[in-house]
């Protein structure tokens, strides 16, 4: 008899990726409910799990069941809401069928008043869809502000993009030490880099060592 993957993710999470390497395609499988392994391992607390299925498996972070819910709508936990949202860009701000939010939906439950506090908290810091981050990244990346008249590109850094920064050899190490990790290509990977990029940036810009050219309006 087959394993039913929603009920190994609650209470297998190793034996649901078993499967799921086995048969990648049932990773971002839905029951007739919509209900997916992204809300069971959300519901469940399997942090590794959620992790997994999102980078690994590339599941969309924001599958919405039949009410129109995400994940977010059916955690009991504060660490569950930060992985979400913090480490897999979930919008806390995606309403359900009936206008609420998973906030306002938890709040009028009732229920986890810790993780509704949290997520009040969150809500309108950053804007996502499908995973990709709108609005002032570096607000919800919690970046340091970029010096006047320089521009940012939040998409994914190579080393073209660094440029004359690499001929700083301090400089360089670091990004070499970054680039070999393997969340490099991560959301957290590539925040760590522009943060590391505006550090430069910013040391550079006091020492008078950079000139940034304005802005044209």
């Amino acid at each position: 008899m087959s394993k039913n993957p929603y009920l190994l993710a609650a209470d297998d999470p190793e034996g649901l990726l078993a499967l799921l390497q086995e048969d990648a395609s049932q990773a971002a499988g839905q029951d007739e409910h919509g209900y997916s392994l992204i809300h069971a391992a959300a519901s469940y607390n399997h942090l590794d799990l959620l992790r997994k299925l999102v980078r690994d498996f590339k599941v969309p972070v924001d599958l919405t069941d039949e009410d129109g819910e995400t994940a977010l709508f059916v955690i009991e936990t504060v660490d569950v809401a930060k992985v979400l949202v913090e480490e897999l860009a979930l919008d806390p701000s995606i309403k359900n069928d009936e206008g609420l939010t998973a906030r306002e939906k938890i709040e009028a439950e009732d229920e986890f008043p810790a993780v509704a506090e949290y997520l009040k908290a969150r809500e309108g810091s950053s804007s996502t869809t499908n995973g990709t981050t709108n609005g002032d990244a570096s607000e919800s990346l919690d970046l340091p502000a970029a010096p006047d008249g320089l521009q940012v590109r939040m998409g994914t850094i190579n080393e073209a993009d660094i440029g004359e920064l690499q001929a700083d050899p301090e400089f360089r190490r670091r990004i070499e030490e970054l680039a070999a990790r393997q969340d490099f290509e991560s959301p957290e990977g590539q925040a760590e880099l522009r943060r590391l990029v505006m550090e430069i940036i910013a040391g550079q810009e006091l020492s008078g060592e950079r000139s940034v050219r304005p802005r044209q309006e």
